[in-house]
């Protein structure tokens, strides 16, 4: 199940809302729960005061009558605020349930205390005194009791009151959220609605940064730069596709002429064995042609260099040398190796030996007859390079970063004798084999002479 941003927007807006709310209302709430005992205590205070001045100077049981007609006028209705005198002698005690409260407060002077009247739902405040003995008057003590139901009723009026209105302020930040999200995120459906206008034949369109936010400016730059890699593959595929077509369709069409004109009148044994051998060459080039191509193609898939061995590089090129020298013999040519290279790197001989052999035959193909062709090794870093430099045409600048492709070709510049040889992959399978081996390749002309090469990762 897919999430929209909007909504994932909405929810965190609420969250953060209900979580602030909560907070500030827990706060507030402790604040009013403190002010709220703070007041009930100075009230106790004040009026506990005022009872213990007289009480002090009452020193005989007709005084006292004084002191109990106070009390009463003291005491609301309601009995939201009570008295209570504690004596062992009964004519100088005040109140209801002495013996209850008597047993309920044994605290020190000024003590408070919660205590629950019978009949009472929430607890009385309480805050006592002792007051000494004076003349006929024994010591007393006197206790003031506040009913905390009042201010019960405004701290749950109160809390009743926050989670209201923060419930209310946490549906307006919700639908404020689910607002703003929609504004703020129209820049990104218009993003949205130029990616899905995209097609094949439009891949050089490019989506429109300059009015979008920094955040999806870079996102838009991000996508612009994919574009371009997708409009360059997929122009590379095309060139590909057209590339195999015409490589595949000239022996194929070698292979029936020669059969339809072998087919047209009858023929001998020796005449159809040599439009057989004619045919077999061909058909050899479709297999290197399919075989080159299922090789690039499992390159492309990241498929890396397997049974690596570690093997002197110097060695595996002069065997490859080595392979060529009948046709060294044939073109008059000469290698020279420079720079020897005595460190090993783990290569696959095999792929190694192949990367060679196209260099090898690159150089030979494209160079004069007697034409003496260098191979040069050389250390840099953890890699090893190994270039191979040809006498040849210049080549321009522009074809230089291409020559590594698959079906290129600079045929006026790389073929001196107006030959085609080849198929155009022996440089991309290069390429491949280097990448395969952690390397890279180059390609540079300069002064007449033209270099390709690759290197290995000593440490593949």
């Amino acid at each position: 199940m897919r999430r929209s941003i909007t909504a994932r927007l909405v929810l965190m807006f609420a969250a953060v809302a209900l979580a602030t709310f909560a907070l500030a209302g827990f706060v507030l709430h402790n604040v009013l729960a403190r002010e709220l005992e703070r007041h009930q205590y100075e009230e106790l205070d004040t009026t506990l005061k005022s009872l213990q001045f007289w009480i002090h100077a009452i020193g005989s049981p007709e005084r006292w009558a004084r002191v109990q007609a106070r009390m009463d006028t003291l005491t609301p209705e309601d009995g939201s605020v009570r008295f209570w005198v504690l004596s062992d002698d009964p004519r100088f005690q005040y109140g209801k349930g002495l013996a209850e409260i008597d047993g309920l407060t044994r605290e020190a002077n000024g003590h408070t205390s919660a205590i629950v009247l019978p009949g009472q739902e929430k607890p009385f405040r309480t805050l006592s005194v002792h007051i000494d003995a004076f003349e006929q008057r024994p010591a007393v003590r006197l206790i003031v009791g506040r009913n905390t139901e009042p201010y019960a009723r405004t701290r749950q009026a109160f809390l009743t009151a926050l989670v209201a209105l923060g419930s209310g302020a946490m549906l307006v930040v919700a639908f404020m959220g689910y607002w703003i999200a929609r504004v703020g995120l129209r820049p990104l459906e218009r993003l949205s609605a130029e990616a899905q206008a995209l097609r094949p034949k439009t891949l050089s369109h490019r989506l429109r940064s300059e009015p979008l936010p920094v955040e999806l400016s870079a996102l838009a730059e991000a996508f612009n730069g994919a574009l371009h890699r997708l409009e360059e593959a997929y122009g590379q595929l095309e060139s590909f596709n057209a590339d195999v077509a015409h490589e595949l369709r000239t022996p194929l069409a070698n292979l029936i002429g020669s059969t339809q004109v072998a087919l047209s009148r009858q023929r001998s044994a020796g005449e159809f064995q040599e439009v057989l051998q004619a045919n077999l060459e061909d058909l050899e080039r479709l297999r290197s042609i399919i075989n080159d191509m299922l090789f690039l193609a499992r390159a492309d898939r990241g498929e890396v260099a397997t049974g690596l061995v570690l093997t002197p590089v110097a060695q595996e090129v002069r065997k490859t040398i080595e392979f060529f020298e009948f046709v060294l013999d044939e073109t008059r040519a000469h290698v020279a190796i420079e720079g020897e290279v005595r460190t090993e790197a783990r290569l696959e001989s095999a792929l190694f030996r192949r990367a060679m052999s196209n260099l090898l035959q690159n150089a030979i193909e494209h160079s004069k007859p007697g034409a003496c062709i260098t191979v040069t090794l050389r250390e840099e870093a953890a890699d090893t390079w190994i270039t191979v430099s040809n006498p040849g045409a210049p080549i321009d600048d522009q074809h230089l970063q291409h020559l590594f492709d698959r079906f290129y070709r600079v045929d006026a510049a790389r073929n001196d004798r107006g030959e085609h040889h080849g198929h155009g992959l022996g440089l991309a399978i290069v390429k491949a084999v280097a990448s395969m081996h952690g390397g890279q390749v180059c390609a540079s002309s300069a002064e007449g002479v033209n270099t390709f090469g690759f290197s290995v990762s000593r440490a593949a």
